[in-house]
């Protein structure tokens, strides 16, 4: 609601800034459903309060597919796209039978709704490189972030129809 920094008050500034934390808790409210991806923030030991750390979603899903000892993920799941893996879906619901991983396919889609950055998809590039080699990757989203724009969404009135001109 302000179009120049001479037209900025205190009350507009704190009002933007209510606005975005308002988002933050919105946000943390909806993945605290989540039971395995439901922090970005790991805040390290009570000895060790150095180790807090900060870990990107996109990075904890990305490892989670390509982990190696391949538990059965919780957040995750692999959509059928076959009339074994569907059986294998169906039957897993009365007995035992392992669910298929997200991970066993040979090409991984991954589309991230509201914006991906160039060094997030290259993280995932790197990460799939690293720990699942010769699996293809596509990243797609439904906009390409830069920094200026992704501050821009952030001020944006209505974030599910953002005028940032992106």
């Amino acid at each position: 609601g302000c179009d120049s920094s001479l037209n900025l008050t205190s009350q507009k500034a704190t009002e933007a800034v209510d606005g975005i934390f308002r988002s933050l808790r919105d946000i943390a409210r909806v993945r605290m459903h989540m039971k395995q991806f439901n922090s970005i923030h790991n805040p390290g030991s009570n000895t060790h309060q150095a180790s807090a750390s900060y870990k990107p979603l996109l990075k904890q899903v990305v490892e989670e597919i390509c982990n190696p000892d391949r538990p059965d993920p919780v957040d995750i799941e692999h959509m059928s796209s076959g009339l074994t893996d569907l059986l294998k879906t169906g039957f897993s619901m009365f007995m035992k039978v392992n669910r298929p991983h997200p991970g066993d396919h040979p090409l991984l889609i991954i589309f991230m709704v509201g914006g991906v950055s160039v060094s997030e998809v290259k993280m995932v590039k790197d990460l799939v490189a690293t720990r699942k080699p010769g699996t293809q990757v596509i990243v797609l989203s439904s906009v390409l972030l830069t920094p200026h724009s992704a501050v821009e969404l952030l001020f944006a009135p209505d974030r599910l129809q953002p005028d940032a001109h992106i």
